[in-house]
């Protein structure tokens, strides 16, 4: 039997194509050779694919998608509310452009958990699983590539630009099932994604990425025992290089072939491009793609420095839900608005506000999620919730069966180890059609 070590879960945070083709080949040898083929879900999957957008440094709930006009200024803070399509419910003025398309999404205000730490909150939020100093869990995407694989020539976990949080890497599961990268900003004017190269480039490239890929894969995975003669067989090495060289995925990533009025619809920023490419990639047939974002750690200044991020998201977030809806893919397609935790009710005296994990928001869409829907509540200062508290192993919960996975299920950790898919959580119900 072949056997590889686990590489730490840290190191998905650089990212780069060397890391992709050694992880690709892996991905083939066990799939091959060990016979973890790809499963097949079960026939209540309402989503066949998942887009988040993962908004890192703690967004604020309460300037954003829960705020509390009828509080005293320092909790309400400076921006206004506008009305929305959730049956009149108010959003921040902030959102105008999802105020709009409301009427499409389920906004769950009840989010909490005890960790008001970035690393340990981003954990929590992305594997659904309390951190412990034992292990660390896999991320939603990398269970669905364990779980369901890839398709059409396509890897089948994608993070676009970049791994802003190695909390989106493999956990337990090894690198295998890692997210590919894409690296550049798809907002700049001669993007490509490189390695996806045209026919006349591919056998150049070939040779030279083959010596590279053997030499990484001696030296990263020493105990890998005859890697040089199973990455050798050409029946490997043709896997290793078949989501790069496939047309379809030359086809999924050429961000170029969106019309311009598209691109302005979602915004010539990273994060609207970002979004765009991640619904060329779900429609394309990537079962978990996530758009990262960075910059909402706003312990300073958040009047001044919050509202160019916000408008970035909600350009984004809007035109993605309302491009899905209107090609007829929302109804098939999971899309999350994500944070690690929220922020302090009252405004600090640096004009900013503080971490805080007791209590924030999330948005999802789609895939069975009901529309124009409000889950949970907190309390007048939006410091714990009211009603409904979710977790975020609910949350983990809910978008796996939504996938078609059983959340109870449980998979095998280094040693033989079971671990349960989702530890203490259960499907929210309420969010869902």
């Amino acid at each position: 039997m072949i056997r590889w070590s686990i590489i730490p879960d840290r190191a998905m945070a650089e990212h780069s194509r060397r890391t992709f083709l050694k992880q690709s080949t892996l991905y083939g040898i066990g799939c091959s050779v060990l016979g973890a083929a790809p499963r097949l879900r079960p026939r209540t999957a309402r989503a066949d694919t998942v887009i988040q957008i993962h908004l890192a440094g703690g967004l604020s709930h309460l300037d954003t998608f829960d705020p509390k006009p009828e509080s005293p200024i320092e909790v309400r803070g400076p921006f206004g509310v506008i009305k929305s399509k959730l049956d009149g419910d108010l959003l921040s003025a902030l959102l105008p452009r999802t105020a709009d398309i409301s009427d499409k999404i389920t906004i769950v205000r009840s989010m909490t958990h005890g960790e008001a730490d970035h690393d340990r909150g981003a954990h929590s939020v992305l594997t659904g699983y309390q951190p412990s100093p034992a292990i660390i869990y896999p991320s939603f995407g990398a269970v669905v590539a364990h779980e369901l694989g890839g398709q059409n020539q396509l890897p089948p976990y994608v993070c676009v630009p970049t791994v802003n949080s190695s909390f989106l890497g493999t956990g337990y599961l090894g690198a295998a099932f890692a997210p590919f990268a894409i690296g550049g900003n798809p907002a700049t004017a001669r993007f490509r994604v490189r390695d996806l190269l045209p026919p006349q480039e591919i056998d150049e490239h070939r040779r030279d990425r083959r010596k590279q890929l053997l030499h990484d894969l001696d030296q990263s995975h020493p105990d890998l025992q005859a890697a040089d003669t199973v990455v050798a067989s050409e029946a490997f090495y043709q896997q290793a290089f078949a989501l790069l060289e496939s047309k379809a995925a030359r086809t999924a990533f050429d961000l170029a072939a969106e019309p311009d009025a598209k691109k302005d619809r979602y915004g010539r920023h990273s994060l609207g491009m970002s979004c765009l490419l991640a619904r060329r990639l779900s429609q394309s047939g990537v079962r978990y793609v996530v758009a990262t974002h960075n910059g909402f750690d706003h312990h300073s200044r958040i009047g001044n420095d919050l509202p160019p991020r916000m408008n970035e998201v909600d350009q984004a977030f809007a035109a993605l839900i309302a491009d899905l809806d209107a090609e007829g893919l929302l109804d098939r397609t999971l899309v999350l608005l994500t944070t690690e935790f929220g922020r302090t009710p009252r405004q600090n005296g640096d004009g900013g506000r503080d971490h805080w994990s007791r209590a924030f928001s999330v948005v999802l869409a789609g895939a069975g999620v009901k529309r124009g829907h409000v889950h949970g509540s907190t309390n007048a200062t939006g410091a714990e919730p009211e009603t409904d508290p979710v977790q975020p192993a609910d949350l983990a919960a809910t978008v796996f069966s939504q996938l078609g996975l059983d959340p109870a299920k449980k998979l095998l950790a280094p040693g033989d180890r079971p671990i349960d898919l989702v530890r203490d959580g259960a499907v929210i119900d309420g969010v869902l059609a």
